[in-house]
């Protein structure tokens, strides 16, 4: 009896261990954690924080209820180690879409563009662009395109930032009318800042002129034609002299 009872209390020992032994060797499950957006209340729509150097930040809203198509914009900046705090506001035609920092001058005060979003007959874009001092915030009139540099121009700007200038480009249409029909070229454009004052360069290779675009997609257009029309020459000379060299055949 004694036997039985040291055996049993061998056996409960031996399965304590072993159960200890698979509880550590069992790692904890890990559930990867998802970032939560976060949510824009109302009458705020749009929401970015530009942080230009540490405790100088720049709070970039829009607001506004009743119509999506108008509202208003506001930059807050917070300069903290200055203790100095200062709002610029102003009409908003269309949705913002993004907010950009450079400083396209090198002068070493901040430039913050808003790129807002609109569209009658087309996708167009609108710049709202200051550039922030110790005396305050200086609107900067952005440059609308010349009646060459938008030339086929139907909207669908793409803007960024790249070696502290503000890159834009756009597709190039056949034409300014719904009918037009896109090209497969697109135009470039590089903005930059001198003495307050937006200067543009043209990046891409394409002429501004879409007439040129028009005439390479003629001249493929045409040598295709061409191609094809000789083949049919030669496939009709071919067939004729068959014909009468069967006729020749036949008289014989």
């Amino acid at each position: 009896m004694i036997y039985k009872c040291r055996y049993c209390f061998l056996m409960l020992l031996v399965g304590s261990i072993l159960m200890v032994s698979c509880s550590e060797d069992k790692k904890p499950v890990t559930t990867a954690v998802v970032p939560v957006k976060p949510v824009v209340m109302a009458p705020f729509r749009f929401h970015k924080l530009i942080e230009v150097s540490p405790g100088e930040d720049y709070d970039v809203l829009s607001w506004g209820r009743g119509s999506t198509k108008t509202g208003a914009f506001e930059i807050l900046h917070s300069d903290s180690s200055a203790a100095k705090f200062t709002t610029t506001t102003g009409d908003l035609d269309g949705d913002i879409v993004d907010a950009y920092n450079s400083d396209m001058d090198l002068d070493g005060n901040p430039e913050i563009l808003i790129r807002a979003k609109g569209k009658d007959t087309i996708n167009y874009t609108n710049i709202y662009a200051f550039e922030f001092n110790n005396s305050g915030a200086h609107k900067l009139d952005f440059p609308k395109l010349t009646r060459s540099q938008r030339a086929g121009y139907r909207g669908d700007d793409n803007f960024y930032i790249k070696d502290g200038k503000l890159i834009r480009e756009f597709p190039i249409y056949d034409g300014n009318t719904k009918a037009a029909k896109a090209t497969g070229a697109k135009r470039q454009f590089e903005y930059g800042l001198r003495n307050n004052e937006f200067t543009i360069k043209q990046l891409s290779k394409d002429s501004t002129d879409v007439k040129t675009v028009q005439k390479e997609q003629a001249k493929v257009s045409t040598s295709g034609n061409k191609e094809t029309t000789s083949k049919k020459s030669k496939k009709h000379k071919e067939e004729t002299h068959k014909k009468k060299r069967r006729r020749h055949r036949s008289n014989d």
